[in-house]
């Protein structure tokens, strides 16, 4: 069994995903709302995303959409998509690309977990959690 996170965005869905592709790698697939099959949904953008999937460079998918009514209050509280990267040089590039323009919640460190830990909101509001590996024994 596979957890994939589904991202909800507010009509930025699009930009955040080329955000993320630009950060992850990977082909990116978007269908917008005239795109669906049958036209867009009553009330729901034309341009607005139906749906988005980013298969990363390894192999972790990540999907999204704009919320359809455009009736979005922000991610659900409690939440946060983590990224866990193979080296700390490459969580940290991770990282800081992800808080640009966001808000750090915990800067990077060593933690007895992992190697390189930090928490953030990116320009989109969405949480991540990025780490290198875990630590021997954790």
């Amino acid at each position: 069994m596979h957890f994939h996170p589904y991202l909800t965005f507010g009509g930025t869905c699009a930009d955040a995903f080329a955000f993320y592709q630009e950060i992850f790698g990977g082909p990116l697939e978007v269908m917008t709302m005239a795109e669906a099959p049958g036209g867009s949904p009553d009330g729901a953008e034309p341009d607005a995303v139906m749906h988005a999937s980013l298969t990363t460079d390894g192999g972790a998918l990540l999907m999204g959409a704009d919320h359809p009514t455009g009736d979005f209050t922000g991610p659900v509280h409690g939440m946060c998509v983590t990224a866990e990267l193979p080296t700390k040089e490459e969580a940290h590039r991770v990282f800081d690309e992800l808080s640009e323009g966001g808000t750090v919640q915990m800067p990077m460190a060593e933690t007895f977990f992992s190697h390189a830990f930090g928490m953030c909101l990116d320009r989109f509001g969405t949480p991540w959690m990025v780490m290198a590996g875990t630590m021997p024994g954790s």
